[in-house]
């Protein structure tokens, strides 16, 4: 990431931002503290922070922090709707009574002791040459101090705590130089005790019956046909061609390449993908541009690596290859890589992640919001496997994606061949994730024992940990090490500098090869290595011992690993988050998704799930995320609890789910709320129709994708599921005058998210409360209260489907019916009510309907669960 500082760009801004709404802020929360539970203490200080037009809403979104005496409340960022001079929505983050809780007005530790001990805090080493770059009202900016990538900002907030005080601390943020981890981290501004930290890196590890088909257009006429921002899709004619996996295909399992010609969305990107300066031409012929910097990171340094060169016609036609080593085609995966992240800045743009709303563009052409934060992308990035991440600074810092490569499926190949002796064959092997690739023609030399000094920890003189004894021997040669004490990636090195052309590392346990890491060096190293299995190692090594010349061949035989760069899915969810950051709370915020229930995980998954829906896809379909890098075909689960799906059968996750230990926080109950997302979106889809057009489409999913990144500008800091569907809600009211409202309701209160439902504290992950009932002017049901005769009892609820229904008066002939919660009919009989009658609905998925019983002179209706 480039070296940017804050401060002075962010006090100008907010400065110029406060003449604007900051009287109307406070007007409305003055009329309102009352019902707010705000004192007028709590008010008094409020500072608009950032703002920029909806063209979705027509209004302005406004983002306002809570201060006392001047100090921040650190993740206070709370969002105002303002159309024609009047708060029309709030999402408020506030603090109450805040005199009573706040701690300290004046700290007793510097802030560069407060550098220090974050440092310390976070295992780092102590910063040296820190250089006070900035300094103006308690805020600062320090030089990076040997220990990050970035300048360190430094300012004083108040934490709120677990004990419900707030704390005086000193708010700074440490990139790390592998840019794994970019902690926003909280010292007590008294005691410089750590009193909260945030990675503002995703780390997106895993954890590992009606069809409603949407190829026909709107039935209805879509509420986003009336809106002025939705205009004929255009594209910029600049030559420019890519061999990719275009949009829809999620991966090389569910499609295959193509030439894209000419992708560039002329509103979103007006002067190209190539372009940097806003004058017609492009400024770089490789894949750099003003959305994203994509470049292979093999070595894992983050510095500048390859990228490929499409020429002065910009011709990325790079050939894909899947029957070997990756790094044979890193051009491609990289060209693709570039692709995705555009498509990803250009078709949100439509929706209104744009410049004001704290998109990612190094020129910003004059639209508003902080430039210079393009997205640096790396491919086949070393410093990790079975990985990929997003790290999100605020507005005007530079994102980092990093992908990675992920374990081979399958057997082992049989790399190695002993050309001689009693040992002669072929042998299982796995190649290293650093080095050279195993070449495609055999690498041919005699083997030798490495022999080092056990001067070090190690006690094992065959490992490679210490300085070599037989040195001379090694080179030219196939060095043979045993797994110890130290990294792969220094005994592969260590092999190099004696000499060797190639390392083959014995396994010490019972177990398969594994694809070995790099380690603090393996960056450096440029020759082939593999591990084999202990038996096969210790046979060779036996061999050697008896003084005996085996001669062997290395070349690549599989199994290959597997590149994230191809996933599309993971690109686009790695994207996700950062829109998610930029959004929630405001660009100027980094870290509002870190509380308990936040919903992070879900929005990303659900981003790259729309741009990858396939006409002919159903809303019963499985789709997983992440498949094609753990080695499952495109039905598979994923990486995620449940596969994605409207069908209880194959997801029946409800809101209490995200109570549970077992599912992960925040990738499983991420994934919670993106099935939330998902039903939506078919329901939608349901109503409107499904249109291909992703950029200026007026079908369902078009309508699902503007709700829910207005929700997103609608919401506060630290919002719970509650949080996120009342944003939802509120989108729909402000612009389609409230269209979709009770459809919107029914996909939550399906999923358990209904009118009755709390969330408790969105800091709390374990006191959530479900509830599937709906309110009183939604079709098919109002709340429990209202509609329950106590003439008439059904139990058990929930059921099995075996039902009883009881009456307490005689009501004759009667028509039972049951409904899903999207209004379709699943069940339906007469029968003859008097006492007790049972009916057999056991063919019911599990889920959530509404039973209505109907015998002309009473109605009952009631809220049926299935389980």
């Amino acid at each position: 990431m480039k070296k940017i500082t804050y401060l002075l760009l962010l006090v100008a801004v907010n400065f110029a931002f406060a003449q604007d709404y900051s009287q109307t802020v406070s007007n409305y929360l003055n009329a309102n503290k009352s019902t707010l539970n705000l004192q007028p203490q709590d008010i008094a200080d409020i500072a608009i922070e950032r703002h920029s037009f909806s063209k979705s809403l027509n209004l302005e979104n406004v983002y306002a922090l809570q201060r006392f005496q001047g100090i921040e409340i650190f993740n206070s960022s709370s969002s105002f709707a303002v159309k024609n001079g009047n708060v029309v929505n709030a999402s408020l983050r506030f603090e109450t009574n805040l005199s009573a809780r706040v701690n300290s007005t004046q700290p007793s530790i510097s802030p560069l002791l407060a550098i220090s001990k974050a440092a310390t805090a976070l295992n780092l080493s102590s910063p040296s040459g820190l250089v006070l770059l900035e300094n103006e009202n308690n805020k600062y900016v320090f030089s990076n101090g040997s220990i990050s990538t970035e300048n360190i900002p430094v300012k004083l907030v108040y934490q709120v705590l677990e004990d419900n005080t707030l704390h005086l601390a000193w708010d700074l943020s440490i990139s790390l130089k592998n840019n794994e981890n970019y902690y926003s981290v909280r010292i007590d501004a008294l005691t410089g005790v750590l009193l909260n930290t945030h990675d503002w890196v995703a780390n997106c590890t895993f954890d590992v019956t009606g069809v409603h088909n949407h190829k026909g257009t709107a039935n209805i006429e879509s509420p986003l046909f009336k809106q002025p921002n939705n205009t004929t899709k255009k594209f910029l004619v600049d030559g420019a061609q890519y061999n990719v996996f275009g949009l829809p295909i999620e991966s090389p399992n569910h499609g295959v390449e193509s030439i894209q010609s000419n992708p560039a969305n002329a509103v979103a990107s007006p002067f190209g993908w190539h372009d940097t300066n806003g004058v017609v031409g492009a400024e770089f012929t490789t894949t750099r541009g003003n959305n994203v910097r994509a470049q292979e990171d093999r070595n894992g340094n983050d510095g500048a690596g390859d990228s490929p060169d499409g020429g002065a016609d910009l011709n990325f036609n790079f050939p894909f290859n899947f029957n070997t080593s990756p790094v044979n085609m890193v051009e491609a995966a990289t060209v693709n890589l570039f692709f995705w992240n555009n498509i990803m800045h250009d078709v949100w743009y439509q929706y209104g992640f744009d410049e004001a709303s704290g998109n990612f563009q190094e020129n910003n052409y004059d639209n508003g919001g902080n430039g210079s934060d393009s997205v640096n992308a790396d491919a086949q990035d070393g410093s990790g496997l079975n990985n990929a991440n997003f790290g999100t600074p605020p507005d005007g810092g530079n994102p980092r994606m990093q992908m990675f490569l992920w374990d081979p499926v399958g057997p082992a190949g049989q790399p190695l061949t002993i050309n001689n002796g009693p040992l002669a064959g072929g042998y299982l092997g796995l190649s290293a994730t650093f080095g050279a690739p195993l070449p495609s023609t055999p690498l041919t030399s005699d083997l030798v024992l490495v022999i080092d000094d056990n001067s070090g920890v190690s006690t094992d003189e065959n490992d490679g940990c210490d300085p070599y004894l037989n040195a001379a021997a090694v080179n030219g040669k196939i060095a043979v090490i045993r797994r110890g004490e130290c990294e792969f990636g220094f005994k592969v090195l260590a092999a190099e500098d004696a000499g060797a052309i190639a390392v083959i590392i014995v396994n010490n346990v019972a177990a398969a090869p594994i694809a070995m890491g790099p380690g603090a060096v393996g960056d450096q190293v440029t020759i082939p290595s593999i591990m084999v299995t202990l038996a096969d190692g210790e046979a060779i090594i036996a061999q050697l011992t008896t003084g005996a010349t085996v001669n062997a061949s290395l070349v690549e035989a599989g199994p290959f690993n597997i590149d994230g760069d191809v996933d599309n899915g993971i690109i686009a969810h790695e994207y996700g988050h950062g829109i998610s950051n930029r959004l929630t709370g405001g660009p100027a915020q980094a870290g509002c998704l870190q509380n308990e229930e936040q919903m992070g995980e879900g929005w990303s998954d659900w981003f790259g799930l729309m741009l990858t829906i396939e006409p002919g896809d159903t809303s019963v379909d499985r789709r997983g995320i992440g498949t094609y890098v753990i080695g499952q075909n495109t039905t598979g689960t994923g990486i995620r609890p449940r596969p994605y799906s409207t069908d209880f059968a194959i997801n029946g996750l409800t809101y209490d789910d995200t109570n549970n230990p077992g599912i992960s926080r925040p990738h499983g109950i991420g994934s919670i709320w993106a099935t939330m997302l998902w039903d939506l979106n078919w329901a939608l889809i349901d109503q409107y129709g499904f249109d291909a057009d992703f950029y200026n489409g007026t079908g369902g999913n078009n309508i699902a994708m503007q709700l829910v990144i207005d929700g997103l500008k609608l919401q506060s800091c630290s919002p719970g599921f509650i949080d996120g569907r009342d944003a939802i809600l509120a989108a729909d009211v402000l612009a389609n005058a409230g269209a979709n409202r009770c459809l919107i309701w029914n996909v939550f209160a399906r999923r358990g998210l209904g009118f009755s439902a709390d969330q408790g504290s969105s800091n709390n992950r374990l006191d959530q409360e479900e509830a599937f009932d709906l309110p009183t002017d939604c079709a098919l049901g109002v709340n429990d209260e209202g509609l329950l005769d106590k003439n008439f009892q059904v139990y058990p609820n929930p059921s099995n489907g075996n039902i009883n229904i009881q009456t307490l008066i005689p009501v004759g002939d009667v028509s039972v019916t049951i409904v899903d919660m999207n209004g379709r009919q699943v069940f339906n009989q007469a029968i003859v009510l008097n006492n007790t009658t049972a009916i057999n609905a056991v063919g019911l998925q599990t889920g959530v309907y509404i039973l209505k019983i109907d015998g002309g002179a009473y109605t009952h209706t009631e809220r049926l669960i299935i389980k």
